[in-house]
């Protein structure tokens, strides 16, 4: 089957006891036992919750992967997935990482003795420079948050495998509809499912898929005993969601690629940051790895004070953090999704003040344009003396 049937039939969309077209929230914390020497499948609401194990079906059959795990977020998962990780461990970590994961390695891994080297993962010379005697795994974003840098995928597996390394791969901005890393030989996915797959702005997720079963093993164990596990009814949302992933990814992508079309001719933008770009450094390896270009795209206005101008007339898009959803989501990473990587870092990397990032909706482009070309529109007073 395609993709868009597996998201409505993919065994997980039934009820098996009742017939019902949408599985129930199962809102129980304990079940009975009906034997001591032969438990059932649940026993424990932490362990095991039959809404959250049709969420987890489901997305380990879209992503391809042999079993899927929910948490409460998309750190949630980042963090369960990094207790793989032991002291004395090295990551090698995609440079322009969201921010809270670049707070996670930094302020509170590097406390457990885990460590963390962030390098330009689009350079694989640079990838394989960096792994020392004690590298363990290497973690990707691609396309990266918030510059869209584009990871050849199939590149990094051939240099992990070659040195006995995890690799492990965010997939929130693409989603499984346009990118399956497990299928180019990645060994987990990690998905903050707040965004495109619950796509609503209406839940809190996260979501993880392993490739082989000995990892799953793992993550299941960590899963248990952290706990950081997903709610029933925020689990019912997010299959809510996948429900109507496909389509909702093909129109904001389209209606991305014509903004990204748009804003690169106007004057008032120095940059824009999309791999459905010809122009993108990263095109060629997307096309090659992936479906399509997915939603998010980010420009360059120059400044901070220009930035702050935008954000406070456009009136369509919603200032917010956070992206992924059927209405559009307007972010200044400087001061929401990357406030916490120190400011001569985040230059460093190329986040500047000037830099905004939009996550495209479902709303008419048409409409979107208008509203971004009035938010962009300079007034300028011209003086003119007289006698």
């Amino acid at each position: 089957m395609k993709f868009e049937t597996i998201t409505l039939h993919n065994g997980n969309e039934i009820d098996p006891y009742t017939g019902a077209a949408s599985i129930p929230i199962y809102q129980a914390s304990t079940y009975h036992q009906f034997s001591i020497d032969h438990p059932g499948v649940f026993d424990y609401a932490r362990s095991g919750n039959p809404t959250r194990q049709a969420l987890e079906n489901a997305i380990a059959k879209l992503e391809g992967g042999c079993r899927g795990f929910a948490f409460a977020s998309g750190m949630a998962a980042i963090s369960t997935v990094f207790l793989l990780f032991s002291r004395g461990d090295h990551l090698i970590v995609s440079q322009d990482v969201y921010g809270g994961t670049y707070r996670l390695l930094t302020q509170v891994l590097s406390r457990l003795g885990i460590e963390a080297t962030f390098v330009d993962t689009t350079d694989l010379k640079a990838v394989q420079e960096a792994i020392r005697p004690h590298t363990k795994g290497i973690y990707v974003e691609t396309p990266s948050n918030p510059l869209l840098k584009v990871s050849d995928l199939r590149g990094i597996v051939k240099i992990a495998r070659s040195h006995q390394l995890l690799t492990i791969v965010d997939n929130t901005f693409l989603t499984p509809y346009y990118q399956q890393p497990l299928a180019l030989g990645v060994d987990i996915v990690v998905h903050s499912a707040t965004k495109f797959i619950g796509g609503h702005s209406d839940v809190v997720a996260g979501l993880v898929v392993a490739r082989d079963e000995e990892i799953a093993e793992k993550l299941a164990f960590l899963q248990n005993s952290f706990g950081a596990i997903l709610g029933v009814q925020d689990a019912w949302l997010v299959l809510r969601g996948l429900k109507t992933l496909p389509v909702r990814m093909e129109t904001a992508t389209k209606n991305a690629e014509i903004l990204a079309c748009w804003l690169v001719q106007h004057p008032a933008v120095r940059q824009v940051y999309y791999t459905g770009l010809p122009s993108h450094e990263g095109h060629a390896i997307q096309e090659k790895q992936a479906k399509g270009h997915g939603a998010v795209l980010s420009f360059d206005v120059g400044s901070e004070e220009k930035a702050k101008r935008i954000l406070n007339k456009v009136r369509l898009p919603i200032v917010a953090v956070s992206l992924g959803a059927v209405e559009s989501i307007l972010s200044y990473p400087a001061r929401m999704s990357h406030a916490s990587m120190p400011r001569e870092v985040r230059l460093k990397y190329g986040i500047t003040d000037g830099l905004l990032r939009l996550s495209v909706g479902l709303e008419n482009v048409d409409d979107l344009i208008e509203d971004l070309a009035q938010a962009m529109e300079e007034k300028v007073s011209v003086l003119i003396s007289g006698k």
